[in-house]
């Protein structure tokens, strides 16, 4: 395998792993936007492309516990970490990068650093930053409603809009970088209007 094949690997492999099919999109999206936001700045861009990537694995179909109970108690992180670890070994990634790449995935969640005060690495902000960008905006929110009905915690419209609520009203805080937070305006603002066009339009009978 050449120097760059294990990145074929990986594309291949998680093309194959995301279900729901609609899953997919996340990875290449959030891996472009990680990169916009890092321009000017120096990171190891095979830390980024592996991190954003992997990053999910644990809450694919397939890779995620069935049972609903299991589920909501469900931390996908040590899943994927583990796993990562595994599969970039065997595709041939840098090994001397592979902590870089377990960082990254460890804090990308919003909110939940681990118990860490600052992220560690370049590529684990920006990879934070993009995947909170994603859950804003038209992408947030059809990435939010597309769970209705497929995923046990929400069988009701009325079960995801707090989700959005709290996407619009919390997240945009947490974003570490200027320029993440400048992106961020037109998204946050787009999904305002848009949970006020459902509550208006509702009339209380969202359901």
């Amino acid at each position: 395998m050449t120097a760059s094949g294990w990145r074929e690997s990986v594309e291949a492999y998680i093309r194959a792993e995301a279900l729901p099919a609609d899953k997919f999109g996340h990875q290449p999206r959030l891996y472009a936007l990680a990169r916009r936001l890092g321009q000017g700045m120096e990171y190891d861009d095979d830390i980024l492309f592996a991190a954003a990537w992997m990053h999910d694995l644990g809450v694919f179909t397939g890779h995620r516990p069935q049972d609903p109970a299991q589920l909501a108690r469900w931390d996908h992180v040590p899943y994927t970490i583990a796993r990562t670890r595994e599969l970039l070994t065997g595709w041939g990634f840098p090994v001397e990068k592979l902590e870089g790449v377990v960082e990254a995935i460890r804090t990308h969640q919003a909110g939940d650093e681990r118990g860490r005060d600052e992220l560690g690495g370049i590529e684990a902000i920006l990879l934070h930053d993009a995947d909170i960008l994603e859950q804003l905006g038209a992408i947030g929110a059809l990435r939010s409603l597309v769970k209705v009905g497929r995923d046990t915690r929400y069988d009701t419209f009325s079960s995801v809009l707090p989700v959005l609520r709290r996407a619009q009203e919390q997240l945009p805080g947490r974003l570490r970088l200027n320029a993440s937070r400048m992106l961020a305006v037109p998204r946050v603002e787009l999904l305002r209007l848009f949970i006020s066009a459902i509550e208006e339009e509702a009339g209380g009978q969202l359901y």
